[in-house]
């Protein structure tokens, strides 16, 4: 396993934001962000609600289960990436995790409307810092998700607002992610996180210092990311693929703790309203060409993703 040396490292802040953006996806498919001004006080303050979750007792973290609107304590071995185009996936992935996605009071116009997965988050009541510190780390991390649709609809030649329109309200998922050790013997098809895409527009991923993902490069070949202190690793999802009609390349990727030592990891993702159509932008199809891809409505693909990767959704079919 080698380790990437080339990943670009984009600056939301500089001039040529845009330009290198959409430059880095279109190649590579993953890159760093930095100065992306999240505080580094915040992210210790995460990385320490994460071990604090994760270190509570077992029967405890039952009580806040996975719901049918996909909130809560995940538990290993329930989770399987069947969806992936990248191996055949038959083993449960080897981590456990929390997820809270946006906070949706019960009488708000999401909840009734209906809107798929809408509705309050679970938390951990016997950590009484732990949903202050998430709710700001949330808040801050949609931000700067806005700031970067800006920038992709820029680098892509699109309208301004022709993204940002679908992201109101935007679907958030904040997931604290807790991976043992790898079993010196354990079989080649047991992942951490197995081969994948994300679903979604974008996602920001704060690691620990332990290692462990791993990105398939343009040629094919699987290659270590070592954490970079300060930055986050953002890829693009299967829905600015579409978007971009296959401009911006969707990351494959993978985890396997090949440490000693537990790993943990924070991804963030930004992704649409459940309720938006995903079409090829017209700036992104050339001039008599057809669009690469069909519509697909987010809230559909999503449903079909979630029943076949979770056995809660499959249990709670119409959550």
């Amino acid at each position: 396993m080698r380790a990437v040396t080339t990943i670009p490292t984009i600056d939301p802040t500089a001039p040529d934001a845009a330009a290198r953006l959409v430059d880095a996806y279109a190649t590579y498919g993953f890159a760093h962000l930095v100065h992306h001004a999240v505080p580094d006080e915040l992210l210790a303050a995460v990385f320490a609600a994460s071990r604090a979750f994760h270190a509570s007792p077992r029967d405890q973290k039952d009580t806040i289960a996975l719901d049918a609107r996909h909130r809560g304590y995940i538990a290993i071995d329930t989770s399987t990436t069947r969806h992936s185009p990248l191996a055949v996936v038959t083993k449960p992935n080897q981590s456990e995790s929390f997820i809270a996605l946006r906070e949706d009071a019960p009488d708000s116009v999401e909840v009734h409307a209906g809107t798929y997965l809408a509705g309050p988050n679970q938390w951990p009541g016997w950590l009484p810092e732990f949903r202050p510190v998430l709710e700001a780390y949330q808040a801050t991390m949609t931000g700067l998700g806005l700031r970067l649709v800006g920038l992709v609809e820029e680098g892509l030649g699109c309208q301004r607002g022709a993204l940002a329109r679908h992201f109101s309200p935007p679907t958030t998922w904040l997931r604290l992610l807790h991976y043992p050790p790898r079993p010196a013997d354990a079989p080649d098809d047991l992942y951490g996180s197995a081969p994948h895409l994300d679903f979604g527009f974008l996602t920001l991923l704060a690691q620990d210092g332990t290692g462990g993902l791993e990105v398939q490069t343009p040629e094919g070949e699987w290659a270590a990311v070592p954490p970079v202190p300060g930055a986050l690793v953002m890829n693009v999802g299967e829905m600015l693929h579409r978007w971009s009609n296959g401009r911006l390349r969707a990351t494959p990727h993978r985890v396997h703790n090949r440490s000693a030592g537990d790993r943990l990891s924070v991804p963030f993702f930004f992704d649409p309203h459940v309720r938006t159509v995903i079409s090829p932008l017209a700036a992104c199809v050339p001039a008599g060409e057809e669009p690469r891809f069909q519509p697909v409505q987010f809230g559909d693909f999503l449903r079909d993703r979630l029943e076949g990767s979770y056995l809660q959704h499959q249990a709670h079919p119409g959550g």
